[in-house]
């Protein structure tokens, strides 16, 4: 079978009846909170408002309109396709450029925690794995959390989300390592330097001056979509659009790995050499998430499990499950964390927690992995 052939197979895996009704209800379930989010709120409009703004021709029907949307004055004026936004309607401003892009970059971020989750769960053969677990988070957490003390700019956190994931799983790699790694080393390693950087965060705050960043920084730990716009948008798509298409394409690696070490050494894998590069896939998704979102809990754990039970183990559908059941998790999740409580807007991370939590014990409970700590 020619290599053009492997990677449609991969990107385009056998939809059956479950996997179908996995997309298409997420789907659904995505649009309607979308509709919830962008209708409700301090401004409120009917429907009708909703359905004309979304589709407001002056939007779609000047370019340089949608561009300086999407891109900001800034870069759209350095591009030579700026247009003066005033000429909008208030309903098309507030659905076009505080509303829509939240809804955006929770459907990016969950695909992305989505999908870092069922990586780290195969590359550790152990559902309870996932980029807190491992140690990822954590260490993506402390790196931005300085950069938010340092006042160095919203446009470091990408890096520093990125350094300091990486630099959290070269440290669980080197403490796990015995002449190569096993899943359980890694899996143990992770929650000692998790634990590690926690302690950082926490000791960062003593040096927070600010009343402004202290709650900058609080409300990025607990994970929060409040006051993300187009910017936070550009900055998650780029990992996305490189980690959703590479992970599909790892899929039969991923699979492999699921076998035991011995078994894919037998089929011809280099299993350090492949873990470590599905690891780095993991971590630039995370890193994604974490820049954009702060730390949204529980995503990466009670997605794939979730999607696991109802597909199976063949990962080629249990990712493409994840790209849209993510998704739909921290969308609705965000429009309950907005709209829930009478007005009092909490944390996204915060309704995850209050979901993944009993379900994390649950799973404690059920699973047999459990015993392989």
């Amino acid at each position: 079978m020619s290599r053009q052939y492997r990677v449609r197979d991969a990107l385009l895996p056998d939809l059956d009846a479950t996997l179908a009704s996995i997309v298409t209800t997420s789907t659904a379930v995505v649009l309607l909170a979308a509709l919830v989010q962008i209708r409700y709120g301090a401004y409120q409009m009917p429907f009708e408002t909703v359905w004309r703004a979304l589709f407001d021709r002056a939007v779609w029907t000047n370019p340089e309109i949608l561009a300086t949307i999407v891109l900001g004055d800034g870069l759209a004026g350095r591009l030579g396709v700026a247009a003066d936004l005033s000429t909008l309607s208030d309903a098309t401003a507030v659905v076009w450029t505080m509303r829509l892009p939240r809804v955006a970059v929770g459907v990016f971020v969950g695909a992305n925690l989505a999908v870092a989750g069922a990586v780290f769960q195969a590359i550790t053969r152990n559902e309870l794995a996932s980029p807190y677990i491992l140690g990822v988070s954590s260490g993506a957490g402390f790196a931005v959390v300085l950069v938010i003390v340092s006042s160095l700019g919203t446009y470091f956190l990408p890096l520093a989300a990125a350094v300091g994931g990486t630099a959290a799983f070269l440290l669980v790699y080197a403490v796990a390592w015995r002449g190569g790694t096993t899943p359980v080393r890694l899996v143990l390693a992770g929650v000692v330097v998790g634990t590690i950087f926690n302690s950082l965060q926490t000791g960062v705050f003593y040096f927070i001056d600010s009343n402004g960043a202290m709650r900058t920084a609080v409300s990025w730990l607990a994970g929060s979509l409040t006051g993300v716009g187009w910017g936070e948008f550009r900055l998650v798509t780029v990992p996305t659009l490189l980690v959703v298409p590479a992970a599909l394409v790892a899929a039969r690696q991923l699979d492999v790995l699921l076998l035991g070490e011995r078994r894919a050494r037998a089929l011809g894998m280099r299993v350090e050499t492949m873990r470590f590069a599905l690891s780095a896939l993991a971590i630039l998704a995370t890193a994604a998430a974490v820049a954009v979102a702060g730390l949204v809990g529980f995503v990466g754990l009670v997605v794939p499990h979730a999607v696991r039970t109802m597909v199976g183990s063949d990962y080629r559908q249990l990712l493409v499950g994840c790209l849209f059941a993510g998704p739909a998790l921290v969308v609705v999740a965000d429009v309950v964390a907005r709209l829930g409580l009478g007005g009092a807007q909490v944390p996204v991370g915060v309704v995850t927690g209050l979901v993944g939590g009993p379900y994390f014990l649950l799973l404690l409970r059920r699973t047999e992995s459990f015993n392989e700590f």
